[in-house]
């Protein structure tokens, strides 16, 4: 399956219009269960004590401050391409007391050597990027041999009835709660319909398999299909 994402500069001025409303919108739209996909996603991903993480299109920094609890004294930096989503990520790190290294950078240009990091990851970010498979290409290049790349987005479920309310819920109700929140409908309908036609499941990890070729791959689903976990292996 071929997917070209959305032009990066749109993205970037839709994602910094929405930055002030957006942990706020997350919580309520999801009823704060973002949190613990996001905790899963660290789980999954096996991350030890003194490893390097990078957490790309971290936003306002939620799962790079996740990393950072699991990985104590190691590196974690957490980069978007939005720095209206930023901004606000040192502080929040900061009250937690932990030190994280935030910066401006374009997951499919990173300023990072190769062989970097222990873990790469990206959340709810890999489909609004242009184009993912170099995304996920540029993820790869910095992970060590052995490392891992997460990938924690939106899907479709699987389950007949619950995917038919799912479904209806997310076109018919989220864009407006979002738009209510955020004064930005438009934002919150193009985050709908791009989830709604991602690939997911196999369909995604075909596409991975152009950026690299990845020694394993595996997924696992997080509220019945609502949104899968990709961890991919070097």
């Amino acid at each position: 399956m071929n997917y070209s994402g959305p032009e990066r500069e749109k993205i970037r001025s839709m994602f910094d219009e929405i930055a002030g409303s957006y942990d706020k919108a997350n919580d309520v739209m999801s009823l704060g269960i973002h949190h613990i996909w996001r905790q899963k996603l660290v789980n999954f991903s096996g991350a030890e004590l003194g490893q390097d993480v990078l957490d790309c299109a971290t936003g306002t920094g939620d799962l790079a401050i996740a990393f950072k609890k699991a990985v104590g004294q190691g590196r974690v930096v957490g980069t978007d391409f939005s720095s209206g989503m930023l901004e606000p990520a040192p502080n929040k790190a900061k009250k937690l007391g932990l030190e994280i290294e935030f910066s401006v950078a374009d997951v499919m240009d990173l300023p990072f050597a190769e062989n970097e990091f222990d873990i790469a990851s990206i959340s709810f970010g890999i489909r609004n990027v242009q184009d993912p498979v170099q995304a996920m290409s540029e993820l790869a290049r910095v992970v060590k041999p052995g490392g891992k790349v997460m990938i924690l987005e939106f899907g479709q479920p699987k389950i007949p009835v619950f995917s038919q309310a799912f479904q209806f819920y997310s076109k018919n109700v989220l864009p407006k709660i979002g738009g209510w929140l955020s004064g930005k409908t438009s934002a919150y309908e193009y985050l709908e319909n791009s989830s709604a036609k991602f690939p997911c499941r196999e369909d995604f990890l075909a596409m991975a398999s152009k950026a690299y070729p990845f020694a394993k791959m595996q997924y696992i689903p997080v509220s019945g299909g609502i949104a899968y976990i990709y961890k991919l292996s070097l």
